[in-house]
């Protein structure tokens, strides 16, 4: 049976989910983090590097099972990326799916800082790695050339999805 990259980071044996309070932070290194981050599409044109100070900016938060990840027409100020657990994904009272490790959302959020389309709930007990919008954008002016290769990403995921509706 595969794992995926956020379950082989977490199986280290250093933590423990169980009992945890949202908002709590759990240890774990950066190099990790950036692995995690690494699978995220809108950090595709990051070096190790810039991976490496985006994780430093991070924190990792749990929930318990019924609490709310996200709730939809709120701000959204965070991008999550999961480690352990399942959430739901809704939209007013239709479920639009689950989020397992390895998924991520929020990732318009870090961009717009709009108002959430969806509500996020975890199902068990759930860990995410957290980025907020405000730290992606100290690192944007810190490093212009970053903003390029985000906009690269979402013009190719646009052109992809007129792709598609063509077809």
């Amino acid at each position: 049976m595969t794992q995926s990259l956020p379950e082989m980071v977490m199986r280290s044996g250093r933590r423990t989910l169980v009992g945890r309070q949202p908002e709590q932070k759990i240890r774990r290194t950066r190099r990790e983090t950036a692995k995690v981050l690494s699978v995220v599409p809108l950090f595709a044109g990051f070096t190790k590097k810039d991976l490496d100070h985006l994780a430093q900016e991070t924190d990792v938060v749990s929930f318990l099972p019924g609490q709310a990840v996200v709730e939809e027409g709120l701000l959204g100020e965070t991008m999550f990326v999961i480690l352990s657990g399942e959430a739901k994904v809704t939209q007013g009272k239709r479920r639009l799916g689950v989020v397992r490790p390895g998924d991520f959302f929020g990732e318009v959020a870090l961009l717009d800082g709009a108002p959430r389309s969806a509500s996020v709930v975890a199902e068990t007990p759930l860990t995410a790695i957290r980025l907020f919008r405000r730290t992606l954008l100290r690192m944007l002016e810190a490093e212009p050339q970053l903003a390029l290769k985000i906009l690269d990403v979402l013009v190719r995921r646009v052109r992809d999805q007129t792709s598609a509706l063509d077809a």
